[in-house]
């Protein structure tokens, strides 16, 4: 299935280019998108800010896909997450101001395409790790 993999390369493309029509525009209407923290959308607008909260705290900010797998409609990512927190970075407990810090991450992504759209989204990450790095958390001590 072409549209597929062609599908999640579009929507890589466009979150590294920060290109939020394009982002929009590869998001199911009637999207089914879970996130860290409970965040849930079901809409494309909605899913697309989601993606755009990312950024625009992480105006750096880029997606590497590591290693993926191609199923029928479901695409299954690792993907790396890279960039530096600039500016405010909007979560469910209210903002965070920039720390200035360099973030590495590393997740899983769940896509299911339909029509050339993504019409599920599951996404996987280190909450503990990624508040660690931004220096909000203690860094463990060395074992």
């Amino acid at each position: 299935m072409p549209e597929v993999k062609d599908t999640t390369d579009r929507f890589v493309a466009a979150f590294n280019a920060h290109d939020e029509s394009a982002l929009h525009a590869i998001h199911a209407d009637d999207i089914k998108f879970n996130a860290p923290g409970g965040y849930k959308a079901t809409n494309a607008k909605d899913a697309t800010a989601y993606a755009m909260t990312w950024l625009k705290a992480f105006p750096d900010g880029k997606m590497k896909v590591r290693s993926e797998i191609t199923s029928g409609p479901w695409v299954v990512q690792e993907v790396e997450m890279a960039g530096t927190h600039t500016a405010p970075f909007e979560t469910p407990t209210g903002p965070i101001a920039p720390t200035h810090k360099k973030v590495v991450g590393y997740g899983v992504q769940l896509l299911r395409v339909e029509n050339g759209k993504i019409a599920e989204s599951r996404i996987y990450f280190d909450q503990l790790e990624q508040m660690t790095q931004l220096g909000l958390l203690p860094t463990p001590a060395a074992v």
